[in-house]
């Protein structure tokens, strides 16, 4: 238990180096956006920390820091070329000019109590599963961890269409006012988050095959709430009903997650 705090701690440290030098670029250019890519390859960078750790590593540990690896990196550079084509996101740009306008807050401080110091300590929190995940002598995955794999890779392939074909969708100009309702995206108003939400569960049925790793379950049940309640869908939903005249009617017919044939008009 004693080396399993002093490998959270160091993880710890790292994440904070991390976010502290990415907090002095947004300071420097004024945007806080392109943190959300870190949001995915920071997770992957704490898998390869944790797994450097740990001599010699066990299969499942190199099970998770893979799984981690392809959901982050992929995430964290389509997040990247997104906020490169389409710049400033409205959710920090709203938070941080109320923080100004309400509090008074200067840029600097109030990115770093609203945005960074926030995502840093969800983003551990997340990563729990790969990290904690790892820590065992485990030398052979079991019927729980493989089903974990198969769930984890389908939500990662999933989620990746799901962003492609918005992403194609979103370059046409005969589509600037119209709802995403095609491919993925007929079945599910949301099959991107869909898809994180498998790889997440199956994330944390990969680590329950480690010493500890059942106890870190908050990790899905967070990225579940963040997805549903709080920075998915609550953000996604309102500003669409007003860009999109039949957002309504797509809403009206089509599943909020769970992929579903469409109902009836």
């Amino acid at each position: 238990m004693q080396d399993l705090a002093h490998l959270l701690l160091n993880d710890a440290i790292l994440s904070a180096a991390c976010f502290f030098v990415l907090w002095l670029i947004s300071v420097a250019i004024k945007d806080p956006s392109f943190i959300d890519a870190w949001w995915g390859a920071g997770v992957a960078l704490l898998a390869w920390a944790t797994y450097l750790q740990l001599a010699p590593a066990s299969p499942h540990a190199l099970l998770l820091t893979a799984l981690a690896t392809a959901w982050g990196l992929r995430l964290g550079v389509y997040l990247i070329w997104r906020w490169r084509k389409h710049g400033h996101d409205r959710r920090y740009a709203k938070m941080l000019g109320d923080a100004k306008t309400k509090q008074g807050m200067n840029f600097a401080t109030s990115s770093l109590l609203y945005v960074f110091a926030p995502q840093m300590l969800l983003q551990l929190i997340l990563a729990l599963p790969v990290m904690i995940g790892q820590v065992g002598p485990q030398t052979s995955l079991s019927w729980l961890a493989n089903t974990g794999a198969a769930l984890a890779i389908f939500g990662i392939l999933y989620e990746a269409i799901a962003d492609a074909q918005l992403a194609h969708f979103k370059s046409l100009e005969s589509n600037a006012d119209k709802v995403m309702n095609i491919g993925l995206w007929r079945y599910s108003r949301h099959p991107n988050y869909f898809g994180e939400l498998c790889t997440w569960w199956g994330i944390y049925l990969v680590a329950c095959n480690s010493a500890y790793g059942a106890w870190t379950i908050v990790s899905p049940i967070l990225i579940t709430f963040l997805l549903t309640r709080v920075s998915g869908a609550p953000t996604t939903e309102p500003h669409l009903k007003r860009s999109r005249p039949d957002y309504e009617a797509y809403k009206a017919r089509t599943s909020a997650f769970i992929p579903l044939p469409p109902k009836a008009s």
